[in-house]
C-alpha cells in the first residue's frame, strides 16, 4: 500500500506539471461571438421601394431578410413610442404602476395635449386619467401629450424618463439612438419639459435596424401588447366628453389598407416634416411572425397611404420569394459535432442540437444546406476541454447555425443562429492510471 500511495504522488505530481504546459499550449472552444457587422443593404435591388429606409426580419430570430439603408440614422417621429410603450409595459410588470392607477397630468403634458397641430387626446390638470386610459391613447392613437404623463409618471420628469429610454436603448444593444422626448415630437415642441443641454431642433432617430430590434424586444417581452396595438377604434373619456381615437395603422383588418393576405396587428406609425412617414409593422402568418419597418415614405398629407403599400410590398416580396423551414432537434452536422473531455474516458464527446427553431430560406435552396459547428461553453472547460464526466443530454455548448449559398446576417450583428448544444452520450472520468499515461506521453 506505501509504494501504491508512492506511484500514486508521483503520477499526480506529473499530471500536474504537463497538465500546466498542456493546457497552456491547448486551444480553446468558445462559443462564437456575435460580430460588429453592419447591416446596411440586402436584397435591395430585389423589390423598389419607395423609401429612405427599411428592414425586414423574423421576430424569434432576428434573421434579416430584406434591407435599405438599414443602418442609417433617422428621424422616427412617433415610432419612439415603442420605447414608451416598452417601458410601461416593464413597469407594470415589476409592479411599479397599475393599470387602474390614477394619474394627474402635469402642466407641460396638459399644454402638449390641447395643440391640435398633434395626434393627440385632450387633458385637464384637474382631472385624474388611469394608465390603462393614457396607455391606450398613445398606442392607438399616437396621444403626444398622453405619452408625456406616463413617462413623468415613471420617471417623475419627462428628463429622467428620456433618460430612462437612453438606458433602456443601450441595454437591447442599439447604440446609434437618440431619444429627447417621450413622444417623438422634437425638443422645442413640448415647451417647459424640453431636454437640457439639447437645441429645440433635436428630435429622436434610429435606423431601421434599431427600430426592428426595439419591435423584436417589446413582442418578446411583452407579447400582450398586440391586444392594443391591434385595436381599430376606441374612446378616450375626458370626464365631460369622448374623443374618438381611430387607429393610424390602416393596415389592421377592416381598415383602408387591409390585404387578407397578410393579418397585420401592430405596431406604430410615425409621421413629421424631417422623417416622412414611417411604419414599423409586424405580422402574423402561417404560424410565424415578421417584423417590417419603412422610413421615410412620401407623406404629401395626412391621408397618404404610401408607408402601408410600401409595407404591403416588402412582406410580400419575403413570402414569395422565401420558404419559412423548420431545422429540428438531434443535429448534429457530423465533423463539426464533437467537443474536447478533459479527463474524459473517451477524450471527446459527440454533441447534438437541443430545441427546435425555424430559418427563412431562399427559395431554391433546400433544407440540407443548413450546417452547424459547435463551440464549448467556457464555463464548463478545465484546461483543455469539459470537465468529465459528461451525462447524456447535458448542455454543454452551442451550434451557430448557418445557410450554405445565402445571407446569414441577423438583427444582432451576429453572423448565424445560436441553438443549444448537448453531449447525445454519455463520457465517464478516466481512472488515474490513464489520466497519468496521458500526462506523461502529454496526451489529453
Amino acid at each position: 500500500m506505501k509504494i501504491f500511495s508512492q506511484v500514486k504522488k508521483s503520477l499526480v505530481g506529473l499530471l500536474a506539471g504537463t497538465a500546466l504546459f498542456v493546457g497552456g499550449a491547448a486551444a480553446l472552444q468558445t462559443p462564437t461571438q456575435a460580430s460588429a457587422a453592419t447591416i446596411n443593404d440586402l436584397k435591395t435591388n430585389d423589390v423598389n421601394l419607395d423609401v429612405k429606409a427599411a428592414i425586414a426580419i423574423d421576430a424569434k430570430t432576428g434573421q434579416v431578410l430584406y434591407a435599405k439603408n438599414a443602418s442609417a440614422v433617422r428621424p422616427t417621429a412617433s415610432m419612439s413610442k415603442m420605447m414608451t410603450i416598452y417601458l410601461v409595459l416593464k413597469a407594470i410588470d415589476e409592479n411599479k404602476l397599475s393599470w387602474n392607477q390614477k394619474i394627474t397630468p402635469s402642466e407641460g403634458a396638459v399644454k402638449v395635449s390641447q395643440n391640435t397641430n398633434y395626434s393627440n387626446v385632450p387633458l385637464k390638470t384637474d382631472h385624474e386619467y388611469t394608465v390603462k386610459s393614457l396607455y391606450q391613447a398613445m398606442v392607438i392613437y399616437s396621444a403626444n401629450g398622453a405619452a408625456m404623463a406616463l413617462g413623468d409618471q415613471i420617471g417623475g420628469t419627462q428628463t429622467k424618463f428620456v433618460d430612462l429610454m437612453r438606458a433602456q436603448a443601450k441595454k437591447m444593444g442599439i447604440k446609434d439612438a437618440e431619444f429627447y422626448t417621450a413622444n417623438g415630437l422634437d425638443n422645442g415642441d413640448v415647451g417647459q419639459d424640453r431636454y437640457p443641454g439639447a437645441p429645440n431642433s433635436a428630435t429622436n432617430k434610429m435606423s431601421a435596424a434599431d427600430v426592428a430590434i426595439l419591435s423584436q424586444r417589446l413582442l418578446k417581452d411583452y407579447p400582450e401588447v398586440l391586444d392594443t396595438t391591434s385595436v381599430k377604434e376606441a374612446k378616450f373619456d375626458n370626464g365631460d366628453t369622448k374623443t374618438d381615437m381611430p387607429n393610424w395603422n390602416w393596415m389592421l383588418k377592416g381598415l383602408t389598407k387591409a390585404y387578407t393576405a397578410l393579418p397585420v396587428d401592430g405596431l406604430k406609425t410615425g409621421t413629421s416634416d424631417a422623417a416622412g412617414a414611417n411604419f414599423a409593422a409586424t405580422v402574423h402568418k402561417d404560424g410565424h411572425r415578421l417584423i417590417t419597418v419603412v422610413m421615410g415614405a412620401r407623406h404629401d398629407s395626412d391621408q397618404d397611404t404610401s408607408r402601408f403599400e410600401q409595407t404591403q410590398k416588402l412582406m410580400s416580396y419575403v413570402y414569395n420569394n422565401y420558404n419559412y423551414t423548420p431545422v429540428k432537434t438531434g443535429l448534429n452536422f457530423k465533423k463539426n459535432s464533437e467537443l474536447p473531455v478533459f479527463h474524459g474516458k473517451k477524450q471527446t464527446v459527440a454533441t447534438q442540437t437541443a430545441g427546435t427553431t425555424n430559418l427563412w430560406l431562399e427559395k431554391g435552396i433546400e433544407a440540407d444546406a443548413i450546417t452547424g459547428k459547435v463551440s464549448g461553453n467556457k464555463k464548463l472547460y478545465k484546461k483543455s476541454g469539459l470537465q468529465a464526466p459528461i451525462k447524456k443530454g447535458q448542455k454543454v455548448g452551442t451550434y451557430r447555425l448557418m445557410i450554405k449559398g445565402q445571407d446569414n446576417t441577423f438583427v444582432d450583428g451576429s453572423q448565424g443562429f445560436e441553438v443549444p448544444a448537448v453531449a447525445s452520450q454519455a463520457d465517464k472520468k478516466a481512472n488515474i492510471f490513464v489520466i497519468g499515461w496521458r500526462a506523461f506521453k502529454g496526451l489529453f
